[in-house]
């Protein structure tokens, strides 16, 4: 697609019917990108097709027409229908059962002479035909569309082998040639197959499970609130605006804000965390999360594609369609496998027919390197990691926007970190309060506390919500002038109270009891912002505040360590604060007073000196500095989740996330690449034994067929990937 195309693309998710095969799956997406306007990838394990197309030129029809063009069905993918289309193994149970049915008999009097008796061959033709035939033709038929497109999958293996078993077995019989037949091979091999492809199915749905699980938590119903009576209704018919009644122990239909009541939901869905939130009047909730106690009213401020819910299961399945480097060069190699191994099957016949050996030899010789070839275990290799381990962190709250991401968390050196909102809470509170002679310290934070009252600073919230929780009540004011930047003057009880930097009282004419001068110092050298208050000529006291880190912020950076990540603390902040902030978490390298803009010029100054950078930030005004990074965090907190940001969103403010989404990350391309050298190995080792005429065709198929479970099981481990979190819980 040009770039004026993609500006302009939209994305359209197809459900495809019919692949049997990685090749398959190859066929449909070089139709799709042939197409003008069309930038597809397709997923052989999810059997999705994720297209970019410019609408101007092309729609949803012309690319279903492309589907079915390459032999193909396909329809547009409806995530209220998708589980009446979700991938089974019903497919193919029915012809499995026929061809246990018809095939064992086939297979016992081949086996065992006593059983047999005279004419049996004629018998074994007449069970082994419809096993072939009908069980076997969604082989068949993949085969002979490769054939008319003038190429070749794994399906033409199975196909050819075991067609000219049984071609070669029914010529014998019914000509009455003196040569052994093989029936028994014709039909085991086609069950064989068979019950690879259906345990497959099963697999391949197990490593879905994730996502659809996930997308199955939003509520299927409601209770609106209107004209003051309560409504149930279906979830989907809500709208933005609409007022939802949420009981303790239900679901909140839909993201929203709390209008009314106070309780604790859990949303560890979204972020990965066991603890229920805290909220009250004014929060946002996520769709999808329960109501713990106490009756919520929630104002609905996202429905349907938007909430946070959706968002997430269409940023994943977007992932898992995508194909990581490794990925690409498994797909060059099995282009031309396939023809390699054609012509190796016929090799080896000509070759044991050129020694002398007899022709039913050659021929089971041939048979066996067809059948063990079939590299179906190549073509899941990296989607059924990539669905089971990028599905895995969507549980944790580790959102991973692509595949080649993957390849990055393999080199990243160094971690650079945002100091606000990432390592501390983002959020001024009061960490002490020093008085002056004669004034006790409910008295200084009362005073103070209603003088900033009316001021929307940080640091006036926390100074006036810290007075608040410990008075009844604040004095009113009569009288309030803001000095930007320095502090306040109001006038209250009487009393003109001042608040804010020293230096404001200073330039005020205030003056200083003896030693609160020096606190100052003290306190600002320990990193904290000092604010004095006073009233009636004289400073009265001071009150210290800080942004705290978090709790979790110590853990995490031991485990950065662990995983061989530098830390380097970045922020805007002066250099005390950061300094101090730094020597309480173990950070050796920190950088103060770098503006928002400036952060990136630091990420290339790392990146110039070798460094493999990874930034995490909040995603939002950290955007330059994570597009500049190697990899970029983006660091969420509950609903608000930046999904645009950064590479990696992390829907929990836990720092530690961030360990388990390079710990996830680099356990999946390990998986993926198991998968990639047992499937390559598997067939380098198999072929020549086969061509040696040393593996029995049927031996083959078992052994074909199980190299695909192994690589499938292989993946499911990925499902056991624990947080770090969840490890260590709560305590740090």
């Amino acid at each position: 697609m040009s770039a004026a195309a993609t500006e302009n693309a939209e994305l359209i998710e197809l459900e495809l019917e019919g692949m049997t095969c990685a090749s398959c799956a190859s066929r449909i997406e070089r139709k799709l990108n042939a197409l003008e306007g069309a930038s597809a990838t397709v997923n052989f394990a999810s059997e999705q097709a994720y297209v970019h197309f410019d609408p101007a030129r092309l729609r949803a029809d012309d690319l279903i027409a492309a589907v079915k063009s390459a032999g193909y069905d396909a329809r547009v993918y409806d995530r209220e229908q998708a589980h009446e289309h979700e991938l089974s193994g019903s497919r193919y149970g029915a012809r499995l059962l026929v061809a246990v049915a018809l095939g064992l008999p086939v297979l016992l009097i081949a086996m065992i002479p006593p059983l047999r008796f005279s004419g049996w061959e004629w018998l074994a033709l007449a069970l082994a035909t419809p096993v072939v035939f009908w069980a076997g033709w969604p082989f068949h038929r993949a085969a002979a569309l490769n054939l008319r497109h003038a190429s070749a999958s794994m399906d033409t293996l199975v196909s050819l082998g075991t067609l000219s078993a049984w071609g070669w077995s029914a010529a014998v019989v019914v000509l009455g040639l003196d040569a052994p037949s093989y029936f028994e091979a014709a039909a085991v091999i086609t069950a064989l197959v068979l019950l690879g492809r259906y345990l497959e199915a099963r697999a391949k749905r197990r490593s879905g499970n994730a996502i659809r699980s996930l997308l199955e938590l939003s509520a299927k119903e409601a209770t609106v609130l209107r004209d003051g009576k309560e409504a149930r209704i279906p979830a989907r018919e809500l709208r933005v605006g609409d007022l939802l009644v949420v009981r303790p122990g239900e679901k909140i239909a839909t993201d929203g804000v709390v209008e009314d009541g106070a309780s604790a939901v859990d949303q560890s869905f979204l972020t990965g965390e066991a603890v229920p939130v805290e909220v009250a009047v004014g929060d946002a909730v996520a769709g999808g999360s329960v109501n713990s106690f106490g009756r919520l009213l929630v104002r609905a401020t996202k429905v349907g594609a938007e909430t946070a819910l959706a968002q997430i299961g269409r940023l994943v399945e977007e992932a898992q369609a995508g194909k990581a480097p490794v990925q690409r060069l498994a797909d060059r190699i099995s282009a031309v496998f396939v023809p390699l191994v054609l012509a190796i099957s016929l090799a080896t016949l000509a070759a044991w027919l050129f020694v002398g050996a007899g022709a039913g030899s050659a021929f089971s010789a041939a048979v066996a390197v067809l059948v063990i070839a079939c590299p179906c275990a190549l073509g899941l290799a990296t989607p059924a990691a990539l669905m089971v381990g990028l599905g895995r962190g969507a549980q944790l709250g580790v959102l991973i926007r692509g595949p080649e991401l993957l390849e990055r968390t393999r080199r990243i050196t160094t971690i650079v970190l945002d100091k606000t909102g990432t390592v501390t809470e983002g959020r001024m509170s009061v960490a002490g309060v020093v008085t002056g002679a004669g004034i006790s310290e409910p008295e200084l934070i009362r005073l103070a506390g209603a003088a900033e009252a009316s001021s929307e600073h940080p640091i006036a919230r926390a100074l006036t919500e810290y007075a608040r929780a410990r008075e009844a009540s604040l004095p009113d004011v009569e009288r309030f002038v803001s000095a930007a930047g320095l502090g306040v003057e109001a006038q209250l009880e009487g009393r003109v109270v001042l608040v804010g930097r020293p230096v404001f009282l200073r330039e005020r004419g205030l003056t200083w009891p003896e030693g609160l001068e020096a606190r100052v110092e003290q306190l600002e050298g320990e990193g904290t912002t000092v604010v004095a208050a006073g009233w009636d000529g004289a400073v009265r006291g001071l009150v210290s505040l800080r942004d705290a880190t978090k709790l979790s912020s110590a853990a995490a950076i031991r485990s950065f360590e662990r995983l061989g990540l530098e830390p380097f603390l970045l922020s805007g902040d002066n250099e005390r604060t950061v300094r101090s902030v730094a020597r309480e978490l173990g950070i050796e390298r920190a950088r103060a007073g770098v503006l928002p803009g400036e952060k990136a010029a630091v990420i290339r100054e790392l990146q110039a000196a070798g460094e493999v950078v990874a930034m995490v930030g909040d995603g939002i005004n950290d955007a330059p500095a994570l597009a500049q990074a190697d990899l970029g965090l983006a660091l969420g907190s509950g609903t608000d989740i930046a999904l645009e940001a950064a590479d990696v969103t992390l829907t929990s403010p836990d720092l530690r996330a961030v360990s388990d989404a390079v710990g996830l990350a680099r356990r999946t391309l390990g998986t993926i690449r198991g998968n990639l050298f047992w499937a390559f190995a598997y067939n380098v080792a198999a072929i020549p034994i086969a061509a040696a005429g040393l593996l029995n065709p049927m031996v083959a198929a078992g052994a074909m067929s199980a190299s695909s479970l192994l690589v499938v099981g292989n993946s499911l481990r990925l499902r056991r990937f624990t947080s770090l979190r969840l490890e260590t819980g709560s305590e740090l």
